[in-house]
């Protein structure tokens, strides 16, 4: 593997940030919204609608977060003030999971699932043919030098500038989380996977997008222990057949219970929403 880049690189001020954005959205570079679900937008509508906008979005200067909308996240968005500042900053916003999937479609507005793990394969990729240094950050460093001797194998002229394996204790504020960004803005990585659990990923990228240039923050959950086989991906049937949930239920029942319980019950108060809206719809008509 690379050494760890050395090159010092400059970052915007966050005053610009407005500006900036304004910018974008007028110039296309970040994609309009498409559906907006629990009042949070979703403006990619696929996997391949997502990796063209981070590439496109790549060309202009400014770093920038990636999110990926699920229902677990839209139960800690209700309660969590700084995620939700996290999702009002990130310009690309994914459907990540049937539920959200399924609620784009009762608004009209087909998508297709797209998880911060379906992303590393095909943005390596690209990377790869255009020179884009690439950052793994998250997990354990075990699972890091896998993960990257993985991804090395499927694209052997990929540059990988670094790895950051963070203590247990890791927080956003932290002197730790100084290093990492530190280290991530010296080493003039383009693509920066962030496996460290929703909501920290997301909360650690909304604070490196202001303190770096020109990356990509790109939470990806349990993206890298797939990769390295620290964990087994649900099989691609049980995907096809929307039942992910239930797979990762049987395998940790006791850590996932309560959370997917709160999922259910929010998903069945967003459908039962949905339905009421398209039923007094459908009486005016």
């Amino acid at each position: 593997m690379p050494p760890i880049a050395a090159t010092a690189t400059t970052y915007s001020a966050h005053a610009n940030d407005r500006q900036r954005s304004t910018s974008l959205s007028e110039s296309n570079l970040i994609p309009p919204t498409l559906v907006e679900i629990d009042g949070q937008p979703v403006n990619v509508r696929n996997l391949s609608h997502a990796v063209t906008s981070i590439i496109a979005r790549l060309s202009h200067p400014g770093s920038f977060l990636v999110c990926t909308l699920n229902l677990d996240h839209l139960v800690k968005l209700r309660k969590s003030g700084q995620l939700r500042q996290a999702y009002a900053r990130a310009e690309i916003i994914t459907p990540d999971g049937f539920p959200i999937v399924k609620l784009g479609d009762l608004r009209g507005c087909r998508l297709e699932r797209t998880t911060g793990a379906d992303l590393i394969e095909p943005l390596c990729a690209i990377a790869t043919q255009r020179r884009l240094p690439i950052f793994l950050i998250g997990s354990t460093f075990a699972v890091l030098s896998k993960s990257a001797r993985r991804l090395l194998t499927s694209h052997i002229d990929l540059e990988i500038a670094g790895v950051y394996a963070p203590s247990q204790s890791f927080s956003v504020q932290s002197a730790e989380a100084d290093e990492a960004i530190d280290v991530i803005r010296r080493s003039g990585a383009r693509l920066c996977f962030l496996a460290l659990g929703a909501p920290l990923q997301e909360l650690f990228g909304l604070r490196a997008v202001d303190e770096t240039f020109g990356v990509a923050f790109l939470p990806i959950g349990a993206g890298l222990d797939f990769l390295a086989g620290a964990q087994v991906r649900c099989p691609s049937w049980l995907q096809s057949m929307n039942l992910e949930w239930a797979w990762r239920l049987t395998r940790d029942p006791r850590r996932l219970w309560l959370r997917y319980f709160r999922c259910a019950v929010l998903f069945a108060m967003l459908l039962s929403k949905e339905t009421i809206r398209r039923s007094g719809r459908s009486r005016e008509l």
